[in-house]
């Protein structure tokens, strides 16, 4: 029965998603398997390796449908791997000993390490879906978004001001860099494995690099320049990525996290009836999905360590590291799955209450501003002299609860060198917002959308 969060009914649809299970589920990688086989049959045919009867029939039995799942677990777990049971299989099913062909030359981590990358080829798609659609809804808060003031926050203290639209769009152009990751790693990654028991093809004479080039041909894969059974690098670095992508998404459940605390209460995740209720205090509103990314993007950094792990193998085959990514990697991408459709759900829907910024913004009776004011006076009265009567200002606004624009004014030093009106302009969060609408401009350029 289900045991894992991962794989129970009631929770499985929280954490991951069918469309990634099925990548990694015992059909589709059997599947993947039988495909590399049949393709392989295929291919020593037209090279007249193997006899051409031979490949059809191989061929024609390397269907899923024709696998006994039952007894290949029974098969894996007397040999150690599944790979033996699905080729005896294979054989027995196969007329006049044709099937004794199949698996010409090959050894079991090919077929496996190949599945694997098919399988990576698979959910990469997926995860780029993912990244787009979480691109788009970044995109759009971006814009709506653009010029409207908030508290930036530094140390969990407000700072200086920026705008909603310049916060979403900083995470925008983490996405845009997943993105271009993507498409750098896929030609180094998405590379089969065909190279015999110890890298070297000697099994097919002079024919091994002929087979395996057009085995990778046939199943869209690149060719390897050579052995990589046990120098894992490719899988590692798809861990790494997908570590990076998820920790993109846990910084923004932090972040919508803190702005949905009842004290700032800025932003929220979508809502719908009963979502985020407690059990016990019926005025509670708390984040959900932010939870489910955060658990999520921090089991996939471990994950990912643990594929590091494995990249320490011994010789040309190993001796159990290897074993490693079979339990990490698609944890890995199955958590990954579930970290961004939490996130793409909260951006989609993401409530912004845009008043309660402005109000945050007030909240310090001008201090956020205090910067300004330094820099505003420092023509006049020299930076250094500027920050130090500022700062005395602001703790009297502490200490008096005046507003600093009030206390700004009826000082003689600075009144002799600007208006109130002047003061007024420079205290207000909006008119100090940087360069903050150029920058959003410049990340929503290079959208498409």
């Amino acid at each position: 029965m289900p045991a894992t969060a991962l794989d129970s009914a009631i929770f499985r649809d929280i954490f991951t998603t069918p469309e990634m299970r099925r990548v990694f589920s015992d059909e589709q990688r059997t599947a993947y398997y039988l495909e590399i086989e049949a393709a392989l049959a295929r291919v020593q045919g037209r090279l007249g390796i193997i006899p051409a009867e031979a490949a059809r029939e191989i061929d024609g039995k390397c269907r899923i449908e024709n696998i006994d799942l039952v007894k290949l677990k029974a098969q894996t777990e007397r040999v150690g791997y599944p790979i033996l049971g699905v080729v005896q299989q294979i054989v027995a099913l196969c007329d006049k000993g044709l099937g004794e062909w199949c698996h010409w030359g090959a050894t079991t981590q090919d077929i496996t390490d190949t599945a694997t990358i098919m399988q990576v080829r698979a959910a990469l798609e997926l995860v780029d879906a993912e990244i787009e659609k979480i691109a788009v809804a970044l995109a759009a808060l971006s814009r709506r978004y653009r010029d409207t003031p908030m508290a930036g926050r530094s140390n969990l203290q407000q700072a200086v001001p920026i705008t909603f639209g310049f916060k979403t769009a900083s995470l925008l152009a983490a996405f845009q860099r997943h993105r271009q990751r993507l498409k750098e790693l896929r030609p180094r990654v998405l590379v089969g494995e065909f190279a015999g028991a110890a890298g070297t093809l000697a099994s097919l004479g002079g024919d091994g690099l002929k087979v395996q080039a057009a085995l990778m041909d046939e199943l869209k894969l690149g060719q390897p320049e050579i052995a990589w059974h046990t120098v894992r690098d490719r899988i590692g670095e798809v861990g790494a990525f997908l570590a990076l992508v998820t920790g993109t998404a846990g910084k923004i459940s932090t972040d919508v996290k803190l702005l949905m605390q009842t004290e700032v209460a800025e932003v929220f995740e979508p809502f719908h009836e009963a979502r985020g209720s407690s059990s016990t205090m019926p005025q509670k509103r708390n984040p959900i999905s932010c939870l489910y990314i955060h658990a999520t993007a921090s089991l996939v950094r471990q994950n990912a360590a643990a594929l590091f792990e494995a990249a320490v193998a011994d010789h040309e085959r190993s001796t159990g590291p290897w074993e490693i990514e079979w339990i990490a990697l698609p944890e890995i991408f199955l958590l990954t799955s579930g970290a961004l459709a939490q996130t793409r759900l909260l951006l989609e829907g993401l409530q912004v209450d845009e008043k309660r910024m402005r109000d945050n913004l007030d909240m310090t009776l001008g201090m956020i501003v205090s910067e300004a004011v330094m820099m505003g006076l420092g023509p006049y009265l020299g930076r250094q002299r500027a920050h130090d009567l500022v700062y005395d200002i602001c703790r009297e606004v502490v200490r008096t609860g005046t507003p600093l624009v009030d206390l700004l004014a009826a000082n003689a030093e600075i009144s002799k060198h600007l208006k109130r009106g002047d003061l007024e302009k420079m205290c207000d969060p909006a008119n100090y917002l940087g360069l903050a609408g150029e920058m959003v401009d410049r990340v929503l350029a290079r959208e498409k959308h």
